[in-house]
């Protein structure tokens, strides 16, 4: 009866005895693949930053930015218009402000009739040089007849004389005609001296017409300066872009060099990256950046590495620190990178100056620059040993 009841019970007994060994195993074997796993993950996580991940330079402290064109008057005056609004799209060109135009419309009027009085002065010269020319020709003609009188009289006494002294003539003839030779002689002398005061006299006038030529070229040059401000009068748009910061009012007085509005060009954004210094080591121009927009969740745009600033932020602060000074802490510096980026028309609507962004740089293309440089270095420290 015992032998009968334990026998169908022997195999169930068999098997519980083996289920502890199979669990066993089970674990074991998740256990193993789990470490492999994590393995080939660690692995893969080395060498992806191995190649990749630990030539990413990335940094918070960006911005965009543009390069804004303020908007200042060259004249003082009242704003007679404001042709623009607040945010609004303008193309080059375009007129923003027209300040009152009437009292540098008067000035170019003041400045052309300086011009017609220096012309008019040159021609009155001009035409007292032509007549002075006349006077010219008419005391050569009576210093010709001078002489002729002068030749006449001196060739009468000369014939006279050896007549009186035989008698054939009287002396109180001899007298007269020597008289007659003085005074052709005064005579003579005066017409000489006419003609050398009406050539001198040339002169004077040319003098003269230069100076209403000088006169006409001043008042041109303030005609010019003048039609500069007139012109000035209405501010026109220097490149395409956005109005912004706009404080101009029609009717307000405005003086010359005052900030009326800025223009931001829309379309010209980049990205000022503010690196840390001892990120840049293999940062060079021309390698290509990830950008990451605060205001655009989940969208990269693209760029690349344009140029670094020749100073760390401090040094073109008001106050740079001066370190020879007191206690020195430590500070690890950071370089402005600017970043050329290039949006769709679509995103860059949404893009404004001031946006915080996240940049990381692919630095993979100089990797091997650093044991160049290094070996560079080496080279140098043993020829300056030398």
């Amino acid at each position: 009866m015992n032998a009968e009841a334990t026998s169908p019970d022997q195999p169930e007994n068999e098997t519980t005895a083996d289920t502890p060994p199979r669990d066993n195993k089970r674990a074991r074997t998740i256990f193993f693949g789990i470490i492999g796993v994590a393995v080939l993950a660690g692995a893969a996580w080395y060498g992806e930053h191995s190649l990749y991940g630990k030539y990413q330079q990335s940094t918070n402290d960006a911005y965009i930015q543009a390069d804004s064109v303020i908007v200042s008057p060259k004249v003082s005056g009242y704003v007679e218009k404001v042709f623009v609004e607040d945010n609004q799209l303008v193309k080059a060109g375009q007129p923003l402000v027209e300040i009152d135009p009437r009292d540098y419309r008067a000035q170019t009027a003041q400045s052309e009739a300086q011009i017609n009085i220096a012309l008019a002065s040159a021609s009155g010269v001009q035409a007292q040089i032509q007549e002075q020319r006349s006077a010219i020709v008419q005391a050569q003609a009576q210093l010709a007849a001078a002489q002729a009188d002068a030749e006449f009289a001196a060739n009468e006494v000369a014939r006279y004389q050896p007549l009186a002294q035989s008698g054939a003539e009287t002396k109180e003839r001899l007298s007269q005609l020597r008289n007659q030779a003085a005074q052709t002689r005064a005579k003579l002398a005066s017409a000489r001296a006419a003609l050398s005061s009406a050539q001198d006299r040339i002169g004077t006038l040319q003098s003269q017409y230069k100076q209403a030529q000088a006169q006409g070229e001043a008042a041109r040059a303030q005609l010019s300066a003048a039609d500069t401000n007139l012109q000035s009068t209405v501010l026109r748009a220097a490149i395409d872009g956005k109005i912004g910061n706009k404080t101009v009012r029609q009717g307000q007085f405005v003086q010359a060099a005052t900030r009326l509005m800025t223009l931001v060009p829309t379309g010209q954004l980049y990205i000022t990256a503010n690196f840390k210094e001892t990120q840049l080591g293999l940062m060079r121009v021309g390698q290509p950046v990830k950008v990451s927009v605060d205001a655009l969740p989940g969208v990269d745009l693209h760029g690349k590495v344009a140029s670094f600033s020749p100073g760390t932020g401090a040094q073109f602060s008001i106050l740079p620190p001066q370190n020879a000074t007191g206690n020195f802490t430590k500070i690890v510096q950071r370089v402005p990178v600017r970043i050329a980026i290039t949006p769709g028309p679509g995103t860059e609507k949404l893009l404004v100056p001031g946006m915080s962004v996240e940049v990381s740089v692919d630095t993979r293309a100089a990797k091997g620059e650093a044991d160049t440089i290094r070996q560079e270095q080496e080279q140098h420290n043993q020829r300056a040993g030398k």
